[in-house]
Order: structure tokens, then C-alpha cells, then sequence
């Protein structure tokens, strides 16, 4: 099986069309033939549970009536390098030309439905202009993420100068498309105390890892296991839309664990690594042998140390239940978030307008301000007191008081009492490795696993991921980073499960997020850590802009040119990351850029500033340095 992240080939004009097959009911069986199981903890005890059966019907794409052909252009409408949005009648593809050849592929993204023909096309690639996931045109396959699913890839021909796309209505309507995974050879050989691949953690990390598994053929049996009491979810979401239901925000439905054997522990702790024996021991006493390990446990978040933090009420979003939870308490009532973090900026945005009043405290001066920058700050600041939040900044809790067991007031060290019926706390978080002190897994003083581009740990065959791991960062020259961002935590799966099956995949990506408030959002690419200026197109004000984030090379300091001018000084700065709002592609066709290894200097964005959007973006089309 090939994986998603194929090299882009030659695709002639007239290539097969590729849908998303749908299999018979048994073939969603096993070969055993009993389905697959998810494993879930009863009563303390971990035990099969067996998912209801669904029969699927065989593939509709044989009937004729279901597929679709349609006449969308001239040849000579599209130039090379330019993608259009064609509607087929009963939906929409996304036609592409590049190097002479006309591609066809669907036309949202499958993460939240990004309008892909606002995207970057570059080298065989189209990247969404929202969240950065990237899909190959000739195969339709996701190459950097977010998101799970593929691209639907439709069949193009030139006929009489004309171009037509032939499709499958269905292929039309879904958007998406999930490639074609193995199954495991036979659950009923297998004892329930052992296991090719243990996965600690069902965060994006864990899911893609298992994922890309199947995708390459993997057929042995896979365990995931989560101190969760649910399947994958989409964690940001708990943030963003905070009344969100379990089911609504799943990564993947029960059914498709069932179908590709990628067996759930839910409500399981590892409590201790045995690196010597290849075993994993459970809270419970229940161990497992493993022969590949991934440890995707994420972050633990920071509790408030003052006085009365055991008072009811108050709460760190970990969970969708949690989020649920501060919703029915907030509603109508007063609210005060401990942290200006993206956490805490998501929340109080959420509850500004079912609140009776949102307070927010803060140590920073303004928030993001190690983030984005003071400007970008107090831009995002004022768009929050518009919406009635209140911020109480360069202050901390010193204590929580309560009334009948209950959360009553918030006191601040400044001396100012604050109202408060619920609080939630967003300063920070820890990486959840604290069972692997005594592993022999090699953690750094903070906590972190260290790995090296293939995610790999200093154990053989011990892999890690996601938010509790640094990683050499090729875009900062290998320097060992933590990055807790979602897209990030993808690639890290993917690099892992493939070095898994010794594919000798090195990580290289270019770090993507985003935050959503208020209706807006703010996107960002790259690593800013450290930056040592900000430079700024648009307004502010009007909350239309893009933000470049510099810092000065540091190889002209090594070569001795201390005495260099401050202008050359300027000239040698770097480009490190991008923010915008209301500016989009940009930050895309920044992480492009990034993504292909080429350098931004900053002369050539303060050009681009000083002279508007008519400045010389040659930088941004691969004509630069």
C-alpha cells in the first residue's frame, strides 16, 4: 500500500478515476470472520466490546447513473499555475493546470471545508488556505495536515480543445475521501496481553499513527489506549465550541476502528514503561507486550496553586464534558479566566454572549504578547473589551473564595475582587510523562521525551509524538523545539508509523495554526521563538492584517561583523513565522516558501509594507533568495 505522502508523478491527461470504495459487509469483517473489536474498561476490567453490525452496500460506482461528465472550460481558459472552481452540475471539483496537464480533484478541504480554489498551488501541491493541509493534485493524497482524509480525484480528458472532467456524484457531494487501509490478519490469534504496536494516547498523534499503518499495509494488530473515556476527538475544538457533543467532534466513528482493527483501550493509565521486557504496566496491574511503542501522551495542565483551588467550580478544559459542564454553569452567570493563552482568549470569546460578564487575568501585559507581538496584542485586546470582556492584566490569583462549597469570588493579588460563579484556569500545561522517570526513556529537565527527526527515541523502537516531545526543527536548523500545535502533532504520527515499518522518513514541516474568535481568524506559520522584531502590512485596527516575525542571523555574529551597520544588520534579518487576520492566503503561500526551504528576508517584506500590496512579492513566488 502506498502511503499519503507520495511524491508528485507524471498524470497523463486521461487518468482513472479514483473514488472512495466502499466495501461489502464482509469484507468489513475480519478474517477470523467476527468483527473487529474496540477493547473499552468495565467495571475495572478491560474486556471486548463488539460494535453492532451494519451492512454496507457494494460499490455504486459500477452504475452508470451515478457517475457524472461534464464540459468545464476551453484549454486555453487556464494558464499554467492557475486553479478554478467548475461546477459539474450536481457538485463542484477543483480543476488545476500545471506543466501543461489539467488536474481535477475535490474542491474543499476535508478538514472544515475550506474553499481550496483560495488555497496556494505550488509544485504539484495545492495547500488550504485556512489551516495549511496540503494535497497532491495528481493523486488527490493529504501531505501535510490537518485533517484525515484524502482528496476525491476525477478523471480529466481533452477532447476538440475541450476540457471534461467525468466524476462520481457521490465522490462530488462528499469531498472526501478516506484511502485504502489493510486489515489485521486474525484478532483470534492474538493474546490479549500482547500486541505488535502500542499507542499511549488517542489524540491526533496516536490516530494518524495508527492510520498510516494500515495505509502502508500493516496487517498485525495495533492497540491504542487513552486515559479518555472516549474515542479521538478533535481537541480544539473543546475551546472553540465548547456545547460540542462527543460524537460530534469524533475524529473517526466507532465503525471505522471496527473495519481497520485499530483496537481502543479507553479509561487505562500507563502507569510504568518496562523498556527491558517490551511491556506496558497499567494503574490497574494489567500489562501488554508490545514489540513497536509510541508514547503520544500530550499535556497535563497546570492547576491554580492559591488558596481555596479545591473550591468547586472551577476547571481546566480537558474534556468534552468539562467544556460542557462550564457552558450550563456560565450561562447568565459571571465567569473569570486565569490565563490570556489561546485556551483561555478561545473561552472567554465562546462565553462573552452567554455570560453575564467575562473577567480575564492575566500576568502578561498584553496577551499573546510572547506569542504575536505587543501591537498584534493589544489589536486582539481591544477587539475583546468590544465584546465586553474584562481584563485584569500584570495581576494573579491569590485566592479563590467560596459560599456553601461553591466558587463565589476570585481575589487577585492587585486587591480587586472579582464576581466570580465558575472559573476556568488556562496557565499553561506539563507534558504527561511523569510514568516514564524510570524507563530509561531519555526526558529532558522539562519534561519533555526527546527524539530525533524520525521521532524515534533513545530506546529502539520506542517512538514519540505530539505535545509531550521535542524535535529537531528543520526550519530553525535543527534546533530541538517543543511545538503543542495540532497540525504538528499529525506529522509527528505519520513520521513515526513510518519509520515504524524503517521507511527512514525524516520529519520536515513547517508549523501551522490557527485560533478562532469572535468570527475571526488569526493563522500562523512557522516559529517566531524569540523574535526580535515585528513588521506589519495593513490595519490593525480594522483587524485587516499580516504580521512577519524577524530575527537577526546569527551567522554574521560568528563570522565577527559586530562592527557591521545597523542597516546591513537589518538586510541580514530572517523571516521566522507569519500571522494574519482577514489576509488570507498569505500565511499559506509564507509556509510555502518556508516549506521549500527558501529564506525571507526582511528588506523584502519591508518593501512589500512600504510599497503596499504592489510592492515586490518575488519572495512569495520563488524568484527570491
Amino acid at each position: 500500500m502506498g502511503g499519503c505522502f507520495s511524491k508528485p508523478k507524471p498524470v497523463e491527461v486521461k487518468i482513472e478515476v479514483v473514488i472512495p470504495e466502499k466495501e461489502r459487509s464482509k469484507e468489513e469483517m475480519s478474517p477470523n470472520g467476527k468483527a473487529s473489536p474496540l477493547i473499552y474498561k468495565v467495571n475495572g476490567t478491560a474486556r471486548h466490546y463488539h460494535l453492532e453490525e451494519h451492512p454496507i452496500a457494494s460499490n455504486p460506482y459500477h452504475n452508470p447513473k451515478d457517475v457524472v461528465e461534464a464540459s468545464v472550460c476551453h484549454v486555453k481558459d487556464l494558464e499554467n499555475g492557475q486553479m478554478r472552481e467548475v461546477d459539474l452540475g450536481c457538485g463542484k471539483a477543483l480543476l488545476i493546470k500545471e506543466s501543461g496537464e489539467f488536474h481535477a480533484v475535490g474542491h474543499k478541504c476535508p478538514h472544515y471545508g475550506a474553499p481550496l480554489v483560495k488555497g496556494v498551488l505550488s509544485k504539484g501541491r495545492v495547500r488550504c488556505p485556512w489551516h495549511g493541509a496540503c494535497f497532491n493534485i495528481g493523486t488527490g493524497d493529504i501531505e501535510d495536515f490537518p485533517g484525515l482524509d484524502s482528496l476525491p480525484r476525477f478523471q480529466v480528458k481533452i477532447e476538440k480543445e475541450k476540457v471534461y472532467i467525468r466524476a462520481s456524484k457521490q465522490a462530488l457531494q462528499t469531498q472526501r475521501r478516506t484511502k485504502m487501509m489493510a486489515k489485521c490478519i486474525s484478532l483470534s490469534n492474538y493474546n490479549l496481553s500482547s500486541t505488535n504496536v502500542l499507542i499511549i494516547g488517542a489524540g491526533a498523534a496516536g490516530l494518524v499513527c495508527a492510520e498510516t499503518l494500515r495505509q502502508e499495509g500493516f496487517s498485525d494488530r495495533i492497540v491504542m489506549c487513552t486515559m479518555d473515556r472516549h474515542l479521538p476527538y478533535d481537541r480544539p475544538k473543546l475551546s472553540k465550541s465548547m456545547d460540542s457533543h462527543p460524537e460530534q467532534i469524533a475524529l473517526r466513528p466507532k465503525e471505522f476502528f471496527r473495519t481497520y482493527d485499530i483496537e481502543v483501550l479507553t479509561e487505562m493509565q500507563v502507569a510504568a514503561v518496562d523498556i527491558k521486557n517490551k511491556t506496558a504496566v497499567f494503574k490497574d496491574g494489567f500489562k501488554m507486550e508490545y514489540n513497536k511503542l509510541l508514547i503520544a501522551t500530550g499535556n497535563t495542565p497546570k492547576a491554580l496553586s492559591c488558596k481555596g483551588k479545591e473550591v468547586e467550580n472551577v476547571f481546566n478544559i480537558r474534556t468534552p464534558e468539562d467544556a460542557n459542564r462550564v457552558v450550563k454553569l456560565a450561562t447568565s452567570k459571571n465567569v473569570v479566566i486565569v490565563g490570556a493563552s489561546f485556551l483561555g482568549m478561545e473561552v472567554a470569546a465562546y462565553l462573552a454572549e452567554r455570560a453575564h460578564s467575562v473577567s480575564l487575568v492575566e500576568l502578561e501585559e498584553v496577551p499573546f504578547k510572547k506569542f504575536l507581538g505587543e501591537r498584534v496584542g493589544r489589536a486582539v485586546m481591544k477587539m475583546f473589551e468590544s465584546h465586553r470582556v474584562k481584563f485584569y492584566m500584570q495581576t494573579e490569583v491569590s485566592e479563590l473564595r467560596e459560599q456553601e462549597g461553591k466558587l463565589k469570588e476570585v481575589v487577585l493579588k492587585s486587591g480587586k475582587v472579582l464576581r466570580a460563579d465558575v472559573c476556568v484556569v488556562g496557565v499553561g500545561a506539563v507534558p504527561a510523562t511523569g510514568f516514564l522517570k524510570q524507563s530509561g526513556i531519555n526526558i529532558d529537565s522539562k519534561g519533555f521525551i526527546v527524539v530525533n527527526k524520525m521521532m524515534q527515541t533513545n530506546i529502539p523502537g520506542v517512538f514519540a509524538a505530539g505535545d509531550a516531545v521535542t524535535f529537531p526543527l528543520a526550519l530553525r536548523n535543527n534546533k530541538k523545539v517543543n511545538v503543542p500545535h495540532w497540525q504538528m502533532a499529525h506529522m509527528h504520527g505519520r513520521v513515526a508509523a513510518l519509520n515504524m515499518l524503517a521507511h527512514g522518513m525524516e520529519i520536515s514541516t513547517v508549523p501551522y495554526l490557527w485560533t478562532a474568535m469572535f468570527g475571526k481568524s488569526i493563522r500562523y506559520a512557522g516559529h517566531g521563538e524569540g523574535f526580535d522584531d515585528v513588521v506589519i502590512q495593513g490595519d490593525l485596527d480594522e483587524l485587516k492584517f499580516v504580521a512577519f516575525y524577524t530575527k537577526r542571523s546569527s551567522w554574521r555574529w560568528l563570522l565577527g561583523t559586530r562592527t557591521a551597520s545597523c542597516a546591513e544588520s537589518r538586510r541580514s534579518d530572517e523571516v521566522m513565522a507569519v500571522a494574519s487576520m482577514n489576509y488570507d492566503p498569505i500565511v499559506s503561500k509564507v509556509a510555502e516558501v518556508l516549506a521549500a526551504g527558501r529564506t525571507i528576508r526582511k528588506r523584502d517584506v519591508e518593501l512589500f509594507v512600504r510599497h503596499g500590496k504592489t510592492g515586490d512579492m518575488s519572495w512569495l513566488t520563488g524568484k527570491g533568495s
